[in-house]
């Protein structure tokens, strides 16, 4: 049987599918469920990719309101896509491209431009089967040479938004072998005030499910303890599954630790039973625990960092945190994030900048906070505080040089202040003549070139680096011959454009206009930000030896 052309079915390929939905409540976590079901398949030999469907209507996340939907998170081919698509890339350690990403207003852009085509032949185009058709041939066309595909469905079953999804799922359970596909159903299992586990959230979640033809095959139930075993065992009557398709997946310190957790349970061992991948897998010995090892691996140090930002949500800076964290990882070093709203500096966390021991300045859109971002950038510069850049922060960097080091007064960026005196920071000619404001977005991969025998080299021990980009202005080459004095320089350059800025009179300032934190995962930290973390260890440690000469 040859393969579909509208639905991508391929008889012969054999890929094994693993279908996330949620209930109950959104923010459950279903989508580091599902990355850590994929971390213990890939632990046991196989190749596991992810899908994320996500159903609104945006064609993709790049114009959401951080406080929404938390960070836009940039692929390398420059799809901007849900954060969920972060924690799959860290978890499963592996690169996803855009079309990894399924949107309501993906599928319904690609659906009525075939119609406006003439490909449907007249047909009436309707959701059932164009749209589920459009929906099933993107999920199986991600998939493409992996063994396993996750693929999350975002919201929670019952929303109306993710019902044509739902109706997709249910036809490939028809369309595909039966031990090519698992359904996992993670649900909230909250306590009543009496201590008691409720299960009865879970049986209306099932239910909804069930309503649409659906039927869990698994079901995890988040919950702050692990599920007792009589609960596990009521879910599993109610429910209609058995009792050891029931897992728990309780509260964990980091997210880092639910693979363990769920392994623990036996949740990897189900899931491969289930889709006849036992004997394929390594023996339990041979399976790899780097990870186990990375993320308990005890820290010896500790440190705190004051990211400054105007975002006051965790999300929105999510790859920021983990990058830290992975940082710390490797330094073996406990790296607690102290948020300074950059509204709010001089006001209310001013006190919190400068009892910390570096100094973050994230990237962003908007006027809103750059002069608390830059009052950082200049704490940190005079203070010799090990100090990160990041897009807007390198931005600001430079604003803040030439503001207060080379009495530039009232420079800024051309897109924050166009009557700025000095716009050092612009567009760049050639980006004039584009009228579409997306097309002069600079996304995804870039390879810039460093400098030798300076800052950048030593931080990525190479003559060049590449990292993922999210930005539209760029150093303005007219001011770069100004600036680069009074020790500011920038050593890593892509032609005409200015990537990488350090500091020759400080111990630790580097700036940067990509987004290293996207490429940062627990066994691979990104160079920059384990450069900060061992700058600011090294701070301490002379502070210390300094405070302990003067006793």
């Amino acid at each position: 049987m040859p393969t579909d052309p509208d639905t991508g079915y391929d008889p012969s390929l054999g890929r094994k599918f693993v279908f996330v939905t949620g209930g109950v409540m959104s923010g459950l976590g279903k989508g580091i469920t599902a990355a850590s079901t994929g971390r213990l398949l890939a632990n046991a030999g196989f190749d596991v990719t992810a899908v994320k469907v996500d159903p609104y209507l945006n064609v993709d996340a790049g114009t959401m309101n951080p406080y929404e939907h938390g960070e836009v998170y940039v692929l390398k081919d420059g799809g901007e896509v849900d954060l969920d698509l972060g924690n799959y890339e860290r978890f499963l350690g592996t690169d996803m491209t855009f079309d990894h990403n399924v949107t309501t207003g993906k599928t319904y852009e690609h659906v009525i431009e075939r119609e406006r085509a003439g490909d449907y032949l007249g047909k009436t185009v309707q959701i059932i089967p164009h749209v589920t058709d459009d929906i099933k041939r993107r999920i199986r066309e991600a998939a493409e040479g992996s063994d396993v595909c996750l693929v999350e469905i975002g919201g929670t079953v019952g929303d109306i938004e993710s019902m044509p999804f739902l109706e997709a799922l249910r036809q490939f359970s028809h369309e595909e072998d039966p031990e090519d596909i698992l359904f996992t159903h993670v649900t909230l299992v909250p306590y009543s005030k009496n201590g008691e586990q409720k299960t009865k959230p879970t049986q209306h979640s099932v239910k909804e499910l069930r309503s649409i033809g659906l039927q869990p095959d698994v079901l995890v139930g988040r919950c702050a303890e692990r599920l007792d075993p009589d609960v596990k065992e009521k879910i599993a009557l109610f429910c209609d599954v058995p009792t050891d398709a029931v897992f728990s997946n309780p509260d964990v310190e980091d997210i880092y630790h639910v693979p363990l957790s769920v392994e623990d349970e036996g949740l990897d061992e189900y899931v491969m039973e289930r889709l006849g991948l036992t004997d394929e897998a390594l023996p339990r010995e041979q399976r790899s625990t780097e990870w186990r090892e990375l993320v308990t691996r005890e820290r010896t140090h500790e440190i705190d960092v004051a990211l400054v930002g105007k975002y006051a949500l965790e999300d929105a800076y999510m790859s920021i945190y983990e990058a830290l964290k992975h940082a710390g990882i490797q330094m073996e070093t406990e790296v607690n994030v102290q948020w300074v709203d950059a509204d709010e500096t001089r006001d209310h966390h001013l006190e919190r900048l400068e009892a910390a021991d570096a100094v973050v300045v994230p990237g962003g859109f908007g006027s809103r906070g750059t002069e608390g971002k830059i009052d950082a950038v200049r704490h940190a510069r005079e203070n010799d505080v090990p100090f990160l850049g990041l897009c807007l922060g390198f931005q600001m960097a430079v604003v803040e040089h030439a503001r207060n080091v080379l009495g530039m007064t009232g420079a800024h960026s051309a897109e924050l202040d166009p009557e700025t005196p000095y716009p050092v920071i612009d567009l760049l000619p050639e980006q004039h003549e584009t009228e579409e404001m997306g097309g002069t977005m600079r996304l995804g991969a870039h390879e810039t070139q460093i400098e030798p025998d300076t800052l950048a080299a030593e931080v990525y021990d190479a003559t060049a680096c590449t990292e993922r980009h999210r930005h539209r202005y760029e150093v303005n080459p007219e001011y770069i011959a100004d600036l680069e004095t009074e020790g500011l320089r920038f050593s890593g350059r892509t032609g005409r454009r200015m990537e990488i800025l350090e500091r020759e009179d400080h111990p630790f300032f580097f700036g940067t206009q990509a987004h290293p934190e996207f490429r940062s995962r627990p066994d691979r930290a990104s160079p920059p930000f384990v450069a900060l973390v061992e700058a600011a260890l090294e701070s301490t440690d002379t502070t210390e030896r300094n405070a302990d000469a003067t006793i």
